[in-house]
């Protein structure tokens, strides 16, 4: 199924924009360390990297792809996550588009990570003092 895009404005998925991204500055400003963010899209969706730019990421990369579904993301996401070493990684609790709620888990397996899904800030807390 291809849906026509001329002239539509994409936008920052709200989940992770709101689930991932905030938390991530959050936890940067309690403990320090840069927060990077990864985009699978083409050029047209460049504005979703500079909104994330703006809201306070160090940085943002976007892998030039058409994302085709969950699985393909995640293996793009998997693969520029291997080259960078991050500590940890925080995705949306799901797509705006598919509402699949796969990205995340198929990333974490991918990568052989531990994964969570939603997590509080109660378990951000306990995690956090586990850390250090």
């Amino acid at each position: 199924q291809h849906y026509i895009e001329d002239g539509v404005q994409f936008i920052m998925n709200p989940y992770d924009e709101w689930y991932a991204l905030v938390r991530a500055l959050e936890l940067k400003e309690q403990f320090g360390g840069q927060v990077d963010v990864i985009h699978v899209g083409p050029a047209t969706s460049e504005m979703i990297i500079r909104k994330a730019l703006a809201i306070g990421a160090d940085a943002a990369y976007r892998v030039d792809t058409v994302a085709k579904d969950a699985y393909f993301t995640a293996c793009q996401i998997s693969d520029f996550a291997k080259k960078k070493n991050y500590d940890i990684l925080f995705v949306g609790k799901e797509t705006i588009d598919h509402n699949g709620s796969e990205v995340g888990s198929f990333i974490a397996a991918m990568l052989d990570l531990p994964f969570s899904f939603s997590p509080t800030s109660n378990a951000m807390g306990a995690m956090s003092k586990l850390a250090s």
